[in-house]
């Protein structure tokens, strides 16, 4: 038995995590049932008031059983206090009924319970280890060599522990001195140069990684999927990828697809004849012909339709098109640049964006970090920001520096473009040369965006990245639902008055009536569990939300 448990020991790279095995073997071999192994829950010299944990067993127990159901707590404390082995043959003789262990209460039983000492400090006792043996009313069965046993049982794990820990040490110290080489090489080198890319400001890890990523696929033809929160510059990294492309000398188009409607935007990409309709009076070349050779850059491509997605993919996957109202096919060498903050695998699942075109987009993904992630960048797009407004503006304004300090400070949940309008703002509205910390809108509780992103738990209040999510879908700000929605909602609906119960009870109910549990809980996944986003994705109000969750009997998480 003990060579099994030596054995087993020896190849486990938790020891503890294989305690109930031994268990097993003692049973098998030596008839010693119910093993316990007892550890003190916050190792300390004051064993005596230290509570102890239930660490293995060899039964299943429910996690939030007391640890005296399988060891009597007076036996627990004797061993950690005295740190020598103890054996009982009669729990209710010596502690009362209620410390027996209730699936041993029917018949008789023998606790050994020995010491379990700290490797590395011997007259510590680190925990308990226990076991039982059946026995009659004569008492006999049990024997010193149990106490030996288990004694032995307990020096072998506490070897393996020991064997463990110097394992760790050991590692620990080689990663140390790893750690410590790297940087002795890197100063002898001398600082790395820094990747980047003109016109794009920033040095922080973040910014550092996407400089990389486009610098590596910016030489290839795949198409390239920009994706981030509004403000975070995508048109800027998509002219990025442009310019370090072999295309660099050609054209770089850009289409807004939200700014267009389904028939202006067929006419914007593919073109039209002379002729084709109502005021199409000459020929019209359109802006996948324009790229020939270049770039072209669809923002806000997660916002076309359904009905248009099928136009696009043919052109994305064949490279050729015809004008809208003609019927001479068209072939293009066009590299594709799209961006998006909106959830574009929520939208296939919904069905709202067709897979085929999705995959054909989705080929090089790049997440374009938002402000707060690249804190380090703050400062010095402020400055750039500054230096360009005193330039249009023939003006020497400077940040003093607990200015810079409270504009770092801020999440800037419109990322970078409202960075550069808080610039702004704060310049010219001051009153001198140099803007101070009290001068700026946060300091004077007027900067409504930052109310906006406190209300909204840290979420983007735009349909950016969401807590829990990577990128949320956008609320159109063209097509406002139906009743405004307020920035928080109330966690629980308001109770109507008499008067307002009849007009108000039917609208509720019909409108939760049409809505199911599972449409719910998405939208309020996609929302960052915000109500007051949620009614806006499922076009509702926030009041109608709250008689849903009641309806639905959902629980609002706190992110």
């Amino acid at each position: 038995a003990l060579y099994e448990i030596a054995k087993t020991f020896a190849a486990a790279p938790d020891p503890v995590a294989e305690v109930p095995q031994i268990f097993n073997v003692l049973s098998s071999f030596l008839d010693l049932r119910h093993g316990v192994l007892a550890t003190l829950a916050e190792p300390g010299e004051g064993v005596g008031v230290n509570p102890y944990v239930i660490a293995a067993t060899a039964f299943q127990r429910t996690p939030d059983a007391p640890a005296s159901d399988v060891l009597p707590d007076a036996v627990a404390r004797i061993v950690f206090r005295s740190g020598v082995p103890f054996v009982s043959f009669d729990l209710a003789a010596e502690f009362g009924a209620e410390a027996v262990p209730k699936r041993l209460r029917d018949a008789g039983q023998t606790l050994i319970a020995v010491p379990l000492r700290d490797p590395e400090r011997s007259h510590f006792v680190l925990g308990v280890l226990a076991a039982y043996r059946s026995h009659d009313h004569n008492r006999s069965g049990f024997s010193d060599a149990d106490v030996r046993v288990l004694t032995m049982v307990a020096s072998l794990l506490e070897q393996a522990l020991r064997f463990r820990r110097r394992i760790a040490r050991d590692r620990e110290r080689a990663l140390e001195d790893t750690r410590r080489m790297l940087q002795t090489v890197t100063e002898q080198r001398g600082p790395a140069a820094p990747v980047s890319l003109d016109g794009i400001v920033g040095s922080s890890p973040a910014i550092a990684e996407v400089v990389a990523q486009i610098k590596r696929v910016a030489s290839t033809r795949m198409p390239v999927l920009l994706r981030g929160e509004s403000g975070t510059g995508k048109e800027l990294f998509a002219r990025a990828v442009h310019a370090q492309s072999p295309r660099a000398k050609g054209p770089f188009i850009r289409v807004n697809c939200a700014a267009l409607s389904e028939t202006l935007l067929e006419s914007e990409l593919f073109g039209h004849e002379k002729g084709a309709f109502t005021g199409a009076n000459a020929l019209k070349k359109g802006r996948f012909e324009l790229a020939d050779g270049g770039t072209l850059f669809l923002d806000e491509i997660g916002e076309i339709s359904p009905a248009f997605q099928s136009k696009l993919l043919r052109v994305l996957q064949e490279g050729e098109f015809e004008r809208v109202g003609g019927a001479k096919t068209i072939k293009v060498d066009t590299r594709i640049v799209a961006a998006t903050n909106r959830d574009l695998e929520d939208a296939v699942a919904r069905g709202q964006f067709r897979a085929d075109l999705y995959f054909r987009i989705c080929v090089v993904p790049i997440v374009l970090p938002p402000l707060r992630n690249r804190k380090s960048d703050i400062k010095p797009l402020a400055q750039l920001f500054l230096d360009r407004f005193n330039k249009q503006n023939g003006t020497n304004v400077k940040f003093a520096g607990d200015a810079f300090d409270q504009i770092c400070r801020c999440q800037f949940p419109g990322n970078v473009r409202e960075l550069e309008n808080c610039v702004n703002r704060a310049a010219a509205l001051s009153d001198g040369a140099i803007v101070l910390a009290e001068e700026l809108a946060c300091r004077q509780g007027a900067c409504l965006s930052a109310e906006l992103f406190r209300l909204q738990d840290g979420a983007s209040p735009i349909g950016g990245l969401a807590v829990g999510r990577m990128i949320t879908p956008t609320v159109r700000v063209s097509a406002p639902p139906p009743e405004p929605a307020p920035v928080a909602a109330p966690s629980e609906p308001e109770a109507p008055t008499s008067g307002q119960a009849v007009r108000e009870e039917a609208p509720l109910r019909t409108k939760t009536a049409q809505l199911s549990r599972e449409e719910l809980v998405r939208a309020l996944d996609s929302a960052g569990w915000v109500q007051a986003k949620a009614a806006r994705l499922l076009g509702m109000t926030p009041r109608q939300i709250a008689y849903a969750l009641q309806k639905f009997e959902i629980e609002l998480r706190k992110i």
